[in-house]
């Protein structure tokens, strides 16, 4: 059963599933913007816990992203930041659990993993969105983001557009899912990598040279994975460098390649990713994908909701 909260007041409990904050005013700096549109904010990272390049050990890690499961004032449950360590915490969740609690949870990048893993485990579906010190504490917030990821939150419908030079004309309606390519094609060959078929896969990544891109999108393919999708939607792939070895073959050389060599339609301009403006994408949730071949728009419904009574 999909959530749908009705509530007085907004309640989102940060967490650090993964790395630790590298500002760490960006949390009360959040939190002081958050606090006057009435939202309630539990802070459940502690900057003085962090271990090596993690929020805290993996023990610490995962009892305080249970404890924000478990708060009853909460709705939301948002990760801090990506960076690296969600995937060591997948063997030890209780997904059916997570998925009981009716929490959103919410991020990007590594956090793909426990999308991922939520949706193949329990069916719960998630919300590839903003995270706190980067999206909300930063210092020059982008408002696109924040009230882009409200307006998703409040449902019951939530539209994306975007636009691309090549894009295919379509009409197709199938799952949305994905996230992070790295991090997607991580999970390959785990129970954590769900299987869906007819889906909508959007991607992003950061710093991955094209040739990478390439070679895990042709691992999706190899794998089984893209002959089974209705669409692919690629958001930003900055964040890489070219050298002279490249000799011409840059992103848009590899993106011809791709759509001359992939099964299913491949279509850019999605404005998600390690970009300081960008959407949400709840995931799992049923999306109409419709393109004129050149601009296009995605409507998604049935996923979690939350209302301000």
């Amino acid at each position: 059963m999909i959530p749908q909260h009705i509530v007085k007041r907004l309640g989102i409990a940060l967490v650090a599933p993964g790395s630790y904050a590298p500002e760490p005013e960006a949390i009360p700096r959040g939190i002081a913007r958050l606090e006057p549109r009435g939202i309630l904010v539990r802070n459940y990272y502690d900057h003085d816990a962090r271990h090596q390049r993690f929020g805290a050990t993996d023990e610490v890690r995962l009892a305080r992203l249970n404890a924000a499961t478990d708060d009853p004032d909460v709705q939301v449950v948002m990760a801090i930041r990506g960076a690296y360590g969600m995937t060591r915490l997948l063997p030890h969740l209780d997904y059916e659990k997570m998925a009981a609690s009716g929490k959103i949870f919410v991020g990007f990048s590594d956090v793909t993993a426990l999308h991922m893993a939520l949706y193949a485990k329990a069916g719960a579906l998630s919300y590839a969105g903003p995270m706190f010190v980067s999206d909300i504490g930063v210092r020059d917030p982008v408002d696109f983001t924040l009230e882009d990821f409200l307006h998703c939150l409040a449902g019951p419908t939530h539209t994306l557009e975007g636009r691309g030079t090549g894009n295919p004309a379509l009409d197709v309606s199938g799952t949305a899912w994905g996230g992070n390519l790295a991090m997607v094609v991580s999970l390959m060959g785990t129970d954590y990598f769900p299987r869906i078929d007819g889906g909508i896969l959007y991607l992003e990544d950061i710093a991955e040279h094209p040739f990478r891109v390439e070679r895990m999108m042709l691992q999706l393919m190899q794998g089984g994975v893209l002959q089974r999708q209705r669409a692919v939607v690629l958001g930003d792939f900055s964040g890489y460098r070219l050298g002279p070895n490249d000799n011409g073959y840059n992103f848009d050389e590899m993106l011809a390649y791709l759509r001359a060599t992939l099964p299913c339609p491949v279509l850019t301009g999605l404005e998600f990713g390690h970009i300081a403006r960008h959407v949400t994408i709840p995931f799992g949730a049923q999306a109409r994908l419709v393109s004129d071949g050149d601009a296009w728009r995605m409507t998604l419904s049935d996923y979690p909701t939350v209302r301000i009574a």
